[in-house]
């Protein structure tokens, strides 16, 4: 089973940059996207997604945030957001539960420039480190998405140029080391644990894409039980279309 998750940058521009061809060239059994800026009414779905169930969770604010699931499955329950008023209303978690595990599709807020969204970003972590851990307990959980934070220097190109940038702040590593401490495995590192030069985000500047001067902050994290489970993980920046990339797992049946 292959899982596929890509923060598209808006759902609505990335379907005239390639989309419909890389669901064709990559078949995912599931494909989770975040950033889809769009309510589910507003997009002119590709043939290439007639196949698939979809299930969206979309910002209260037009245009902004949002996450969707495409799935060849039908799951068991699809729940949107974490039950929390104070964190539901941009649009960013999306459960699904299989016979298997349990999927959740996360979009986390960026602390932004100055950190100034900090204090709530931190706190917004703890919610999601609960809602996970409170899936755990009933079946193992894949979560999946731009978590927006790049967890060790590995992860990006300049890690010293951007130490108190939003994503990199000790603060935000600290909690990400904290999720994963809570029962988590990092796929991508699991299976690479030394590979440099590996990200899933570039800033549009000063051509950093060809340059690879990038983040990794997009991430498949399971329970630690369920690493078993997982074939292989990868990052695949030969996707282009977002400033983003898509990143997978291969699920073994």
């Amino acid at each position: 089973m292959k899982l596929l998750s890509w923060n598209v940058n808006g759902l609505r521009a990335v379907l005239g940059k390639g989309f419909g061809e890389f669901v064709t060239a990559e078949r995912p059994d599931i494909l989770c996207l975040q950033e889809t800026k769009a309510r589910p009414e507003q997009v002119p779905l590709p043939l290439e997604l007639g196949g698939y169930h979809d299930y969206w969770n979309s910002a209260q604010k037009p245009g902004y945030s949002g996450v969707a699931v495409f799935t060849r499955e039908k799951p068991l329950e699809v729940s949107l957001g974490m039950g929390i008023d104070e964190h539901d209303s941009e649009g960013r978690v999306l459960t699904l539960e299989y016979a298997d595990f349990i999927l959740v599709n996360v979009y986390t807020p960026n602390a932004q420039d100055g950190l100034r969204r900090l204090p709530y970003r931190l706190a917004w972590d703890a919610a999601f480190r609960t809602h996970l851990g409170t899936l755990a307990k009933r079946k193992p959980v894949v979560f999946c998405g731009d978590l927006n934070v790049a967890h060790q220097e590995i992860d990006l190109a300049r890690p010293r140029e951007n130490r108190f940038s939003p994503g990199f702040s000790d603060a935000e590593r600290e909690s990400f080391t904290e999720l994963l401490d809570s029962g988590f495995v990092d796929s991508f590192r699991h299976f690479h644990p030394d590979l440099e030069g590996a990200y899933s985000w570039w800033s549009y500047r000063a051509g950093a894409r060809p340059r690879n001067i990038g983040w990794r902050i997009d991430y498949f994290g399971v329970s630690a039980p369920f690493i078993g489970r997982v074939a292989s993980a990868a990052i695949l920046p030969q996707v282009l279309g977002s400033d983003h990339c898509p990143v997978g797992i291969v699920l073994r049946e």
